[in-house]
């Protein structure tokens, strides 16, 4: 079992930046795939980001040069990093992870665990 809690959304102008941070606990000693995905109001949900157990990391096209998907393993921690905002960025967004590899379960949309969300919006 795996607990995630996201928090830093926040509201910032186009052209801004936020870091989301995700800390996750209780079976975190397995290899555990963690990613970030995304839902605006009216609109599906988008995977935006995910990083393996090596610390690969794959990105959306919408998102990549513009994101940064990183995990601190001995704070326990996820991190998105997300610079060159746009208002079409504007959503909630959710942390998830799984004990599958991302050879098993490439999208993020698919992970078991995830967290309540964090809203991000982006306007001016």
């Amino acid at each position: 079992q795996l607990q995630l809690t996201e928090s830093g959304g926040g509201s910032v102008p186009p052209g801004g930046s936020l870091t989301l941070s995700c800390e996750f606990s209780g079976r975190t000693h397995y290899s555990i795939c963690m990613g970030w995905f995304r839902q605006a109001p009216g609109q599906e949900r988008e995977s935006v980001a995910a990083i393996d157990s090596d610390g690969d990391a794959t990105y959306a096209n919408s998102v990549k040069g513009r994101f940064t998907i990183s995990k601190d393993s001995t704070r326990k921690i996820l991190y998105l990093q997300m610079d060159g905002l746009k208002p079409e960025d504007s959503a909630m967004y959710y942390c998830a992870a799984d004990y599958r590899p991302l050879a098993i379960v490439s999208d993020v949309l698919e992970f078991e665990y995830r967290g309540k969300g964090a809203q991000v919006t982006v306007s001016s």
